[in-house]
């Protein structure tokens, strides 16, 4: 049955299978960000990722975020949720409280509880993000800095040697270091540190990163999160040199167009739209194609895809809605101009579909809000599959819903 509905969404997608039969892949990656700070106000905690059945379908797990300082040294951006808080039994993997006492506490010692019910499931320390990204140029500045960097971020995380506690206490949490450096060389939140040299930097830090991951442990994983825009591949990233120390790279799927813009747009497309308007036409696609001519494997490329969506406001165009000029960002639950996918789904309004293009969005006359659907990221699992790349990351595992059902598509598939 597989294979009849890859054939078929391989026909719409215009793809051949490459190299090997579709069927015989069983080494995709397939990756959800956890944030730390979820287990506050979203209520959302580790254990949930083995009751939605989630963790069942991942390979991966990046745990977001911990941050780098300007003296190059990893550190928590938050001891309390990672390590320090007690967490009580109904929010537990195994249904057992923290006791008074014992060595290791919050979202990481429930890492560990969950690795050990889903043994085949990796875990990995995401470093940086668009908040903690600011000092990162600082950190990899010179060969004494890159090697105290790498140094320090073994220690703490994967060595787990965590402030207040006994040495060793988080060790066997982390599989490994995913890098979310946000952006070398080009601008991301505002006061980031930006040098031009950044993009030589990154490589020679991730080569040693790697020289010290392979000397802590040779099961040490590397991986990076890397942007949609060619612009910004090509001011900070030396693709081919990079690629050759990581296991994968996470592709940025998502934020393609969003309310920073005045006007609508898709949040994650999969292929170039015609009817887009903007000089410069982003798609999951397009940024595939040019990690590919810079010299990226295929086989190591992960698509991101979102468990949110993009929303505008004063959308009073008609028609459809898209591309039609918006008065501002949607209210949303956490944020103004975004929400999570398991409170879209209960939105009113007309829903579009557009195969070709490989998108979808919600348009009631006045709201426009962008959004994959378990359908959007079938079709994003199939092109995945066909064309041989790497697997798929989540952002954030967080937003699907309770019965996980994006999490579900693409399992479906890339399996």
């Amino acid at each position: 049955m597989k294979k009849k509905i890859l054939f078929a969404l391989s026909l719409l997608l215009g793809l051949t299978v490459v190299s090997v039969p579709a069927e015989a892949r069983t080494d995709f990656k397939r990756v959800a960000y956890f944030i730390q700070w979820g287990v506050y106000g979203r209520n959302y905690h580790v254990k949930d990722l083995d009751t939605t059945g989630a963790a069942a379908k991942l390979t991966h797990v990046n745990y977001a975020f911990g941050f780098v300082n300007a003296e190059s040294g990893c550190y928590s951006s938050d001891p309390w949720a990672d390590w320090q808080r007690p967490v009580p039994a109904e929010q537990s993997v195994d249904g057992v409280a923290d006791a008074p006492g014992q060595a290791l506490n919050g979202n990481l010692n429930q890492l560990r509880k969950l690795k050990a019910k889903h043994p085949g499931l990796k875990v990995m320390i995401s470093l940086g993000g668009w908040t903690g990204s600011k000092y990162f140029s600082d950190a990899v500045l010179t060969p004494e800095s890159r090697a105290a960097l790498a140094t320090s971020c073994i220690d703490l995380w994967l060595r787990g040697n965590l402030p207040g506690l006994e040495p060793g206490a988080g060790a066997g949490v982390f599989d490994g270091i995913d890098l979310d450096w946000e952006w070398p060389g080009s601008s991301g939140a505002e006061g980031n540190v930006i040098r031009p040299e950044d993009k030589q930097n990154f490589t020679l830090f991730v080569r040693e990163l790697r020289s010290q991951l392979r000397a802590f442990s040779s099961r040490a994983q590397l991986s990076a999160f890397l942007p949609a825009a060619a612009a910004k591949i090509d001011a900070g990233f030396e693709v081919r040199e990079v690629f050759k120390q990581l296991d994968f790279a996470t592709l940025q799927g998502y934020d393609l167009h969003g309310t920073w813009e005045p006007q609508t747009g898709h949040n994650g497309n999969l292929f170039n739209d015609r009817r887009d308007p903007n000089p410069v036409k982003y798609s999951v696609d397009q940024t595939v194609r040019d990690f590919l001519s810079r010299g990226a494997p295929a086989r190591k490329l992960v698509v991101g895809v979102p468990a949110y969506g993009q929303g505008w406001t004063g959308v009073t165009g008609g028609g459809d809605g898209l591309y039609k000029p918006a008065t501002g960002p949607a209210p949303g639950k956490w944020a103004a101009g975004a929400e999570d996918y398991k409170d879209l789904v209960a939105k009113p309004g007309k829903r579009y579909r557009d195969l070709r293009t490989g998108a979808m969005w919600l348009y009631d006359g006045n709201e426009f809000w962008s959004y994959d659907d378990p359908a959007v990221m079938l079709q994003k699992a199939a092109y995945i599959r066909l064309k041989g790349l790497g697997g798929a990351m989540m952002w954030s595992i967080d937003q699907d819903d309770s019965r996980a059902s994006l999490t579900s598509a693409l399992y479906s598939v890339l399996r």
